[in-house]
């Protein structure tokens, strides 16, 4: 579903032709755009006002009657970033691609149902345009699951500013007791920006002693301690594509305990690893990895699902997970990442970023999961 574009830049027109592709399966005429993520997927426009229209392969003129839509701020800048595409400019655009849609005779509007509001829709319906709105979620998503080869260098190398920020944090000594979880969380971010990010994927995640078993815990000013797990997880954004990793580490010195929990989640991981192939279900690539926490007793201790798609946003499709529904295609991004979490003592999680490929994934997160001791 997506375009093997190897070039400096992404091949949007392309990505329109497969859109086009799924609006005449879903028998729509035109579809509607109003996501943001989305709108830059398909034109690489980055405002934060925009709406886009896009014909189906059976009309005529497919290219020169798809527009996007923005306002005045951004005037010069749809200019520069769309230059093949037709552009409307109003500050109610939404309102305005409807508007031409209905000048144009369009027929059957889809429309992302998932993302447009009930007063956004009721509003759509009062223009009175003559259109026949269609719900159609999920339909650039669905090509978005695909990376082509531009999108998985990119996030090749928002994986590779991952990894450089925390080797330069653990060279610089910057993981050790006495520093607060805030600290370490800075230090990682400011090291990921020297080493070339744009922004920073999330909020990064330092969680130290007991709260390394909060799976989502925020930085606070808790003091790393000798003898501490300390769950670091974060990434970098480079060219609108985020990166995701997370590494456990002990401080001091690791006790048995340490070791067989460590031991225990770098298997699930390895196994969940392992399970990434082209026709895979995701609900067995989950089962495979949790299997492995199961029969160590403590699948209950295994709360969240094994992984999810990365790309222009952090949590894409698929979700990889006991409910988790469709089958893996070759060039999918996404993260395996268990963990067990002890309540008031503390856990572990290991997580990489990978792309679905025959004969096994493609790593783009290369950091050691090898047990590290440090401070």
């Amino acid at each position: 579903m997506s375009a093997d574009h190897a070039g400096p830049w992404p091949d949007y027109a392309a990505r329109r032709g497969a859109l086009r592709s799924l609006l005449v399966e879903n028998e729509v005429d035109v579809l509607l755009i109003t996501d943001l993520v989305n709108i830059r997927y398909l034109t690489g426009f980055t405002g934060s006002n925009a709406a886009l229209l896009v014909n189906s392969w059976d009309m005529r003129n497919s290219e020169e009657r798809t527009v996007i839509g923005t306002d005045g701020r951004y005037l010069s800048q749809v200019a520069e970033q769309v230059p093949d595409l037709r552009a409307e400019i109003a500050r109610a655009t939404a309102r305005r691609i409807v508007e031409l849609a209905g000048e144009w005779q369009l027929g059957r509007i889809g429309y992302e149902s998932h993302i447009v509001t009930v007063d956004q829709h009721r509003g759509f319906i009062e223009q009175k345009t003559g259109l026949e709105f269609v719900a159609t979620p999920g339909l650039v998503e669905q090509l978005r699951m695909v990376k082509d080869a531009y999108e998985i260098e990119q996030l090749r190398a928002a994986c590779a500013v991952g990894d450089a920020g925390l080797a330069t944090l653990l060279k610089r000594g910057g993981l050790r007791p006495g520093r607060t979880e805030r600290q370490v969380a800075r230090d990682l971010e400011w090291a990921m920006f020297e080493h070339g990010a744009d922004a920073v994927a999330f909020e990064t995640i330092v969680a130290t002693g007991a709260n390394s078993a909060i799976p989502h815990h925020r930085p606070t000013e808790a003091v790393l301690a000798a003898g501490d797990f300390v769950k670091i997880d974060f990434g970098a954004i480079v060219g609108g594509y985020h990166s995701d990793m997370t590494r456990t580490f002990v401080l001091g010195t690791a006790s048995d305990w340490h070791r067989e929990v460590y031991a225990l989640v770098e298997a699930a991981q390895r196994a969940g690893r392992a399970a990434l192939q082209p026709g895979a279900q995701v609900r067995d690539v989950d089962a495979a990895a949790r299997a492995v926490i199961e029969e160590a007793g403590h699948g209950k201790l295994f709360v969240h699902g094994l992984g999810h798609g990365v790309g222009l946003q952090i949590h894409e499709a698929p979700g990889i997970a006991k409910t988790g529904t469709g089958t893996l295609l070759s060039g999918v991004a996404v993260t395996i990442e268990p963990g067990v979490y002890f309540p008031g003592r503390g856990g572990v999680r290991i997580e990489d970023t990978l792309v679905v490929r025959e004969g096994g994934p493609d790593l783009l997160t290369n950091t050691s999961k090898d047990l590290t001791v440090v401070g």
